[in-house]
């Protein structure tokens, strides 16, 4: 299984606006990529601080989609690939960073 991590950094003077991340963009996502073949689950996830009481967290937010493989995600992402990157622009001024990693323990 497969995970693909969207990271939006905490870059100083960025801004996020989460009100439109859940209500907007992350409703259209879910929609459009988890109705493919090989979708298990998506999460996202709010930074609240960084690894030091008080500090800045290092992510505003990140999600997270977990697909059986990385062939079955790309398959669901290209088609809306366009539209979805499109969107950013309307809830962030920073680009966000991708991982796609292998899950080797779940429990």
């Amino acid at each position: 299984m497969i995970r693909i991590s969207i990271l939006y950094p905490n870059a100083q003077g960025s801004s996020f606006d989460f009100d439109y991340y859940l209500a907007v963009h992350m409703p259209k996502s879910i929609s459009l990529l988890s109705a493919a073949p090989g979708f298990r689950s998506v999460s996202v996830e709010r930074g609240i601080s960084g690894g030091h009481a008080g500090s800045p967290p290092v992510y505003v937010a990140i999600c997270h989609y977990e697909y059986d493989t990385l062939e079955a995600f790309m398959a669901a992402f290209a088609p809306h690939a366009e539209v979805l990157q499109g969107d950013i622009v309307n809830y962030s001024s920073v680009q966000p960073l991708i991982q796609i990693n292998e899950i080797c323990i779940a429990r």
